[in-house]
């Protein structure tokens, strides 16, 4: 038989050519360190990328939920920490529909910001004489503040059609320039007080307001990084939701929809290894049994690497994994059932007092950063908030203990006490550079972004990131990392 001429052949050799080469096979394990916001949202987005056939192992010695936790106080449980969750979080939106979940009722409730002496800014029940007081008492600062922050956060929520498409980014800083250029860059280098002060907001409101904003999320003062000022500002002035049954609902919703081995025991080290010409990566871990080590394709760390890590080891890894420089901010939420000495705060009868949060300003006799009266995680058709002269839970945040002098100075008197020391944020004033993403090649780190700006769907943002980063690295698609003019790739796409 003639062989076929080449005007058959040729075609036939270039649609060889151009078929796409066989799909790699997804990790057979993966390995996901810490099962709190940033755990269990990168499980459920890892799954979503690779399918339901990746084992995923979630290790956790504390309990699911990590700072997302409630204390009980008269069979109710509270927000302990992660109280609220600001309207434009998407990734929080969407885990609460997949979860079938529900916002909680809002229990409307004044704020007033107290500098130790006298409360230099109070809100009313009317929007207008609130706009009023702002405007007699700061000129147009809060109009500047405002637009700031929506000139930053619009840019930001570009980050949803990025990942919408499947882009990622392999590095904090990568991600921060596709959102906002060098611009975002430097908003991670320099102080929020020096940021709006160059926009024209004034040095009172700086100290009166802006300062009160950052003592009540962060539990730091205005030198705190402009972009973590921004992300904290988004916050106190945008209309904010919660989960009803607590927040920490969405870590074991995602965990249960994933399917995925929450293994109760501490990770102490990873070392790596090879096997047939790949990466695989031994989990070292301890539990109540004793300790463990299994073996897996791709790990993620979700839980922060502290600086010197000597619970945590890095092993074989050549060049080393280094020591993140850094600090963590440490941070005490007590929450207290009792009567609210509102004397202390200029109200002699109780009765009158208006307040069911109080800020607080950057004055060195004060030893509370906030405290609001709160309600529970699941609210009633029927409730109300207490009066002020009734017994109410009240959670304030400080950055130490409180003893019992400072308890009596804020309480009448109390029932219960309920008291949580945690290592809350980083320190912000401590480093200006920002930890990796990739450690190895399929080993990702995710609390990082903490140090860009720590709130709940930053952490969900990054967890998305990291989770698109994983697969696109896996299956070698360098077009959907580190991309440039994103903008313009993403439209032209729709």
């Amino acid at each position: 038989m003639a062989p076929p001429p080449a005007a058959l052949l040729l075609p036939a050799l270039a649609a060889l050519l151009a078929a796409p080469a066989a799909a790699r096979a997804p990790p057979r394990s993966i390995a996901v360190v810490g099962a709190g916001l940033g755990g269990s949202a990168v499980a459920y987005f890892l799954q979503q990328h690779f399918g339901p056939q990746v084992q995923l192992d979630v290790y956790e010695p504390a309990g699911v939920g990590g700072r997302l936790a409630t204390v009980t106080v008269n069979k109710q449980q509270y927000e302990s920490r992660g109280a609220s969750i600001h309207a434009l979080s998407l990734h929080m939106q969407d885990f609460v529909k997949i979860l079938g979940l529900k916002h909680r009722r809002e229990v409307a409730g004044k704020s007033a910001i107290f500098s130790g002496e006298h409360f230099v800014l109070e809100e009313t029940d009317w929007y207008l004489l609130n706009l009023f007081r702002l405007w007699w008492h700061y000129g147009i600062s809060f109009l500047r503040l405002q637009m700031w922050v929506e000139e930053v956060m619009e840019k930001f929520m570009r980050i949803y059609k990025y990942q919408a498409h499947g882009y990622a980014f392999s590095s904090l800083e990568e991600l921060l320039r596709s959102l906002g250029g060098d611009a975002f860059i430097n908003m991670t280098q320099r102080s929020v007080a020096e940021s709006l002060l160059e926009v024209g907001v004034t040095q009172r409101f700086v100290d009166d307001v802006i300062a009160a904003v950052l003592r009540s999320s962060y539990g730091q003062s205005v030198l705190v990084p402009a972009f973590a000022g921004a992300m904290s500002l988004a916050g106190a002035q945008g209309s904010t939701w919660a989960v009803e049954g607590g927040n920490k609902l969405v870590c074991s919703g995602l965990l249960k929809l994933t399917k995925a081995n929450v293994i109760p025991a501490r990770v102490t080290g990873i070392s790596l290894h090879s096997s047939e010409g790949r990466s695989l990566y031994q989990v070292h871990y301890e539990g109540s049994e004793g300790q463990g080590s299994a073996f897996y394709d791709m790990v993620v760390v979700t839980t922060p690497l502290r600086p010197s890590r000597s619970n945590f080891t890095f092993e074989n890894f050549e060049p080393p994994i280094a020591d993140f420089p850094g600090a963590f901010q440490p941070s005490v939420t007590s929450v207290v059932h009792g009567y609210l000495n509102s004397s202390y705060f200029g109200f002699p009868d109780p009765k009158l007092f208006p307040f069911a949060s109080i800020l607080t300003t950057d004055t060195p006799d004060l030893f509370f950063n906030a405290m609001d009266n709160i309600c529970p995680v699941n609210i009633s058709a029927a409730f109300r908030r207490k009066q002020p002269q009734e017994a109410a839970v009240w959670r304030v945040l400080s950055q130490q203990p409180l003893d019992k002098q400072q308890l009596k100075t804020l309480f009448r008197s109390y029932y219960s006490v309920q008291v949580t020391e945690w290592q809350a944020y980083p320190r912000y004033d401590a480093t200006k550079s920002l930890p990796p993403i990739v450690l190895h090649e399929n080993l990702f780190y995710l609390s990082g972004v903490e140090w860009v700006a720590s709130s709940m769907e930053m952490i969900a943002v990054a967890a998305k990131n990291v989770a698109l980063l994983a697969y696109n690295r896996w299956h070698q698609d360098l077009e959907k990392i580190d991309q440039k003019d994103l903008m313009h790739k993403v439209k032209t796409e729709l």
